[in-house]
């Protein structure tokens, strides 16, 4: 079940609470630039896994007519997050909810977007079907899930680099390592989710949209 964490309950969150992954700050233009054609005028964005919170921050300041909800099952995480809107976050930025994906009751009616950043291949596949599993619950007709991350796909020759990557990623945790498209395309085609567009990015990454049918 989610659970929000109102900013009382965390008091003043300073500056050691805040945790930084390099790897937003290289890759939060290009993934915002493609979000500008993708995403709605207005409505709620949900970001599942939002890790450290500046995706967040960044997204919900260059998105002002969006309502912007950040969400992630671990307590720092939430905590990170929590601090960085404290210190920076803008009024459509909202206090960070504590999400799993796998649970079956996020405690969010609706969302008008369900934005998963680097999710997928660090998690059990459990975790991106109870991802569509969210997704078909929360979005109403025409909304959309957007993925970003390393993905395999057979239409496009995964680099050396990536296949590294998955080997290193099975051998922290047999239930992680990078997922094909064609598995989350006929998973999310049971929930009534369309795949229309997969985005090359910068570094091997991709993103991937569907929409609600």
């Amino acid at each position: 079940m989610a659970e929000q964490i109102p900013p009382y309950t965390m008091g003043d969150l300073g500056a050691e609470a805040k945790r930084h992954a390099p790897a937003s700050a290289r890759n939060v233009t290009f993934i915002g630039d493609v979000l500008e054609e993708w995403l709605p005028a207005k409505g709620l964005v949900l970001e599942t896994s939002s890790g450290t919170g500046e995706h967040a921050l960044a997204f919900a300041k260059r998105f002002p007519d969006l309502e912007w909800q950040p969400s992630d099952p671990d307590p720092l995480a939430l905590a990170s997050i929590e601090a960085w809107r404290q210190e920076a976050g803008p009024d459509n930025l909202f206090g960070p909810l504590m999400i799993d994906t796998r649970d079956g009751d996020w405690d969010l009616d609706r969302a008008d977007v369900i934005l998963s950043i680097n999710m997928a291949h660090i998690a059990p596949w459990e975790a991106t079907l109870g991802l569509l599993n969210g997704a078909q619950r929360l979005l109403s007709k025409d909304g959309q899930l957007i993925l970003y991350g390393p993905w395999r796909a057979d239409d496009i020759e995964t680099a050396a680099s990536n296949l590294a990557f998955d080997e290193s990623l099975k051998d922290r945790d047999s239930r992680w390592g990078l997922r094909r498209v064609e598995d989350l395309v006929a998973e999310a085609e049971e929930r009534d989710l369309r795949f229309v567009e997969k985005r090359l990015m910068p570094a091997n990454n991709m993103m991937l949209r569907l929409v609600r049918a």
